[in-house]
């Protein structure tokens, strides 16, 4: 495997004029940004739609596009909206938040106005060809979003009772009601893949990688929930019987409620997991690797009951094991996917990802303590994804900062000499720069060396989680020689683009001074 690196970077974070990271201008700066220091690959988050608490996690569907990242400059570009349609209107006077209830209300009728435009257009014939190759997931989820609405957003289990059990005669009744909201969600699916994909097609042009997120579990609230709940553990009304969730732990004596509905394996298994092919298949559509979140749960899962006060009331319960990675091997080959691996692992789970081949991930965040972790990259193993942190975890600053001890922050300083000109940010990137791992990932807010502000999400809590975004100005030249110079230094640049010319005469990067010593505690 080639040593290689990338930086994780959530497409809502790009900054923009719209209060929220679109398919626009910006994203295209960043590929280039992403080619100018040397990195092989860009990695985000989930782009399924967000429901309540905004998580890419909790989505209205498995398969549909977040349509907050269609970028209205290119809908002006291509003659759907005018300059005029959103000019004067507030999406946000923060622009390193996002104000997610304000954007769902004043992006709405925007997109309106370009479908309505473009469906008045002559441009139809690939949208047409676009609803037909798609009519398995798209229908049912335009169905379910113009039915949602009609009920004032209100989650399907409380629905009139016809529609909630889909009786057909209901079903052909809201169809014909809500044709013109069916065809709004249709075509803003349109926007949306056609923005990604042009999108993505710029970056592999210049040898760039999308690593793309995909949780494990869909949502309650969730087109798949209603229309397929065969393939979950359900009653006959229903409603879930178990839930997901995590089991008590350092964090929390109460584990954690996730409230995500339990696939019904043996079911799944039986119909030789072709919903699971279905997905992954989709997704390698939209992605050139695939992080899957929560991988131990296909060995073994924390299931809860629907009626418990709390995740502690819950039990394991066996997943499908290898014989799911099996099978998607023998009918999609030899995919690309990295095992989200994190948290309590058994011999069971460590056997199942060796089984599959797939790299798992390292946190150096979890190294530092009193004992020799696995997570100290002098355990990494070349077959794996070093990280500082998550999207999930502080920010490098912000942990050493606010959460390390003074015992703490002297082992980092001493395990990664740390020198007296960086930042501890810095110095924990240089140590997955320098792991065996044959993939380092940074993300973009240790890269510029941010405190817990911009932290991205923290597990458990809801309401202040997914807002940051990158400021306009926040890539510089300098950003982007530095990481060039670390990149080049552990030897992960990009083989495709060993002719970039980032560091030119003006700019060289001198070396760092091997004998200063680390006194500096941000």
């Amino acid at each position: 495997m080639e040593r290689t690196s990338g930086v994780l970077l959530h497409i809502s974070s790009l900054p923009n004029k719209f209060g929220i990271g679109s398919f626009g201008q910006s994203a295209y700066d960043f590929v280039d940004f992403l080619v100018q220091s040397g990195q092989t690959y860009w990695q985000i988050l989930p782009l399924t739609t967000t429901s309540y608490g905004d998580s890419p996690y909790q989505s209205f569907s498995a398969f549909a596009g977040n349509t907050h990242f269609i970028d209205f400059d290119l809908l002006v570009k291509d003659g759907y909206l005018k300059d005029s349609d959103f000019a004067g209107v507030d999406f946000g006077q923060d622009p390193e938040n996002i104000d997610y209830g304000l954007i769902f209300n004043v992006k709405r009728p925007i997109l309106e106005t370009a479908v309505k435009n473009f469906l008045n257009s002559e441009d139809i014939y690939e949208f047409k060809f676009f609803v037909e190759k798609n009519e398995s997931w798209l229908e049912p989820f335009a169905e379910y979003m113009a039915i949602k609405e009609h009920f004032g957003l209100v989650s399907w289990d409380q629905w009139d009772e016809d529609i909630r059990y889909r009786d057909e005669d209901a079903l052909e009744k809201y169809r014909m009601m809500l044709a013109k909201e069916m065809n709004f969600h249709r075509v803003t699916q349109f926007f949306f893949f056609k923005q990604w994909n042009e999108l993505k097609s710029y970056a592999n042009k210049q040898n760039i990688q999308i690593i793309g997120d995909m949780p494990i579990y869909v949502a309650g609230d969730s087109v798949e929930m209603w229309s397929t709940p065969q393939f979950f553990k359900v009653d006959s009304k229903k409603r879930p019987t178990v839930i997901a969730g995590t089991p008590p732990d350092n964090f929390s004596e109460d584990g954690q409620f996730w409230g995500n509905p339990i696939y019904d394996w043996e079911y799944m298994k039986r119909h030789n997991f072709d919903w699971w092919v279905t997905r992954m298949e989709e997704s390698f559509k939209l992605y050139d690797v695939v992080r899957i979140d929560h991988f131990r749960g296909f060995e073994s899962y924390w299931e809860v009951p629907a009626d418990a006060k709390t995740s502690a009331s819950g039990k394991w319960a066996k997943g499908p094991g290898i014989a799911l990675f099996d099978t998607i091997q023998d009918r999609l080959g030899n995919v690309k996917i990295i095992a989200e691996d994190l948290g309590f692992m058994t011999q069971e789970v460590i056997d199942m990802r060796e089984g599959t081949g797939y790299p798992g991930m390292r946190i150096l965040q979890f190294g530092f303590s009193t004992v020799d972790s696995v997570d100290l990259p002098h355990h990494y193993v070349e077959n794996s994804v070093a990280y500082v942190g998550t999207h999930d975890n502080e920010t490098a600053l912000g942990w050493y900062k606010d959460s390390a001890s003074p015992e703490v922050q002297a082992q980092v300083n001493r395990y990664l000499h740390r020198h007296d000109s960086e930042t501890v940010s810095q110095a924990l990137n240089r140590g997955i720069a320098a792991s065996p791992s044959y993939l380092a990932v940074y993300t973009m807010q240790d890269l510029l060396n941010l405190d817990n502000s911009a932290r991205m999400n923290t597990p458990s809590t809801i309401g202040i989680n997914w807002k940051w975004r990158m400021l306009d100005n926040a890539i510089t030249d300098e950003l982007a020689r530095d990481l060039y110079a670390l990149t080049d230094t552990y030897f992960r640049l990009n083989v495709k683009n060993q002719t970039n010319d980032i560091i030119t005469e003006e700019t060289e990067v001198s070396e760092p001074n091997e004998d200063a010593l680390v006194t500096e505690i941000n």
